[in-house]
């Protein structure tokens, strides 16, 4: 049960969830910084109103005479814990936890930029010197250890007066503020071979039309049209910039089955395929599919394009394609509700957030992908949310873990092997421990590695190597001969 030597194997996270530092080194606010903590009981809470927008609640307001791009910074109510601003501090730790990634052999690191570390409110014509300084910093100290950086330019969060003054994604002036970070950080970070230009790209129904003055299906599909541009642009920039680079989008794929064999089913099952598949069709294909235009007319749904927009999109297409995939779903005509859909599979097994685990739907992801579009599948995103349990000395024995990667991980091989898939590796989520993002809480952990902290924030957020941690670091040695 060996794999190929040139498989990276590493850690993901996202920097609202792992990096804090918030208003530290010229750092403002992104949207995702008035998000609230929560558990699997409690939602989370969006603490202000945006201006243009109707999200949240509006108990947090800017002052009147606030102004962007100003520095002017929204107020936060006291009485409430933002996960985001210190997530669990790789901003001053990043040296422990990359040399704590590397010492279990992992060759690869998946993190995002914080876009307000860089450009604080987005507009600004130089960058924040301190700001990609700490990233220059972050990427040396990974090829110090023999790590390959995977860098997510923009993990669904938005400098605040971007959201604000311009509506996100909805405006094209976003995208050249976009396509500005990605300058920087291709001059930059040029060592860095593998980048993400988005994150989930067909979730990003809320985070993408922040500030936009009303919620509708035709707001969302212009805001994701100028994210697809967005993309194109930066990788034709980053082409020029970075030539032996390669050039990713990262999206959602919880592989789904038909509930029954009923043809109704099956029919919804391709619907919620051609649902979650538009956004890769587009952004590897290089064009709307048919499909999607017949829903666009059904829904009086008009993309306002510019004269070059589709040859833009058509040209510059992802080198790869990349995906999270933690659960399988389920598809029957009689219930469209997709969080539903998640608990209504009687052959599997759920954690105690309710997902399912399925190790075959990884393989099914893989294949998928490779059979639709016929280019390198990179794993990004996927792993055991479980409510760990610490011993005296915080040591974890996480043997559910250790069987979820060993299960996952042969179906890797499968589909290496009996496949023939072309996956260039896989980079589990939170390979340290961080905040969760659906629930806003440290108590579902992903981790190899214990992060003594809780929900709100108290703790030494020391860094402690669970028994998961040991396993892997064995499987990295022995190229996959400890499966069981």
């Amino acid at each position: 049960m060996k794999f190929p030597d040139d498989l990276l194997w590493g850690s993901a996270s996202a920097d609202m969830q792992y990096e804090g530092g918030f208003g530290e080194g010229g750092r403002l606010p992104t949207t995702h910084d008035y998000i609230t903590a929560g558990n699997h009981n409690t939602s989370r809470k969006l603490t202000y109103k945006m201006l243009n927008g109707n999200y949240g609640s509006a108990s947090v307001r800017l002052g009147k005479d606030a102004t962007f791009p100003e520095q002017a910074i929204p107020t936060l109510m006291p009485d409430e814990y933002y996960p985001s601003h210190q997530a669990v501090d790789f901003y001053h730790r990043y040296k422990e936890d990359i040399k704590l990634l590397a010492d279990m052999g992992l060759n690869c690191m998946r993190f995002s930029i914080c876009w307000s570390r860089v450009f604080p409110t987005g507009e600004e014509d130089t960058p924040n010197e301190e700001g990609i300084k700490f990233y220059e910093n972050v990427v040396d100290e990974c090829f110090k250890n023999g790590i390959q950086p995977l860098i997510t330019i923009c993990h669904d969060e938005l400098p605040v007066a971007l959201a604000e003054k311009y509506g996100g994604w909805l405006s094209r002036r976003t995208i050249d503020c976009y396509l500005k970070l990605c300058r920087v950080l291709f001059e930059r970070l040029h060592k860095v071979k593998y980048w993400l230009t988005f994150n989930e790209v067909n979730l990003l129904t809320g985070y993408s039309r922040l500030g936009a003055k009303k919620d509708s299906l035709q707001n969302k599909y212009q805001c994701v049209h100028h994210i697809f541009l967005a993309s194109s642009l930066a990788i034709k920039l980053g082409r020029e910039i970075i030539p032996n680079a390669m050039f990713g989008a990262m999206f959602a794929m919880s592989p789904a089955y038909p509930e029954t064999c009923n043809p109704e089913d099956i029919w919804a099952w391709v619907e919620q395929g051609r649902t979650n598949f538009f956004y890769s069709d587009v952004m590897i294909r290089g064009y709307y599919p048919s499909y999607q235009d017949f829903y666009f007319d059904e829904n009086n749904i008009c993309i306002d394009m510019e004269k070059d927009d589709a040859e833009i999109i058509g040209k510059y297409n992802l080198d790869y394609i990349s995906f999270s995939c933690y659960r399988s779903t389920t598809a029957s005509a009689g219930n469209k509700n997709y969080a539903e859909s998640m608990l209504r599979n009687p052959y599997l097994e759920k954690t105690p957030w309710g997902w399912a685990i399925d190790p075959i739907s990884l393989r099914f992801a893989c294949t998928q992908a490779w059979d639709r579009y016929q280019v390198p599948v990179f794993i990004v995103e996927n792993g055991l949310g479980f409510e760990d349990e610490p011993d005296e000395n915080l040591y974890v024995q996480d043997d559910y873990r250790i069987k979820y990667l060993n299960d996952h991980f042969k179906e890797i091989k499968k589909a290496v092997e009996e496949d023939g898939v072309n996956i260039l590796g896989y980079t589990m989520w939170g390979g340290i421990d961080l905040v969760s993002l659906s629930t806003g809480e440290m108590k579902k952990r992903y981790g190899w590695i214990y992060v003594d902290m809780d929900d709100m924030g108290n703790g030494t957020k020391n860094r402690i190597p669970k028994k998961s941690y040991y396993w892997m670091k064995d499987f990295l040695a022995l190229k996959g001969g400890n499966l069981a």
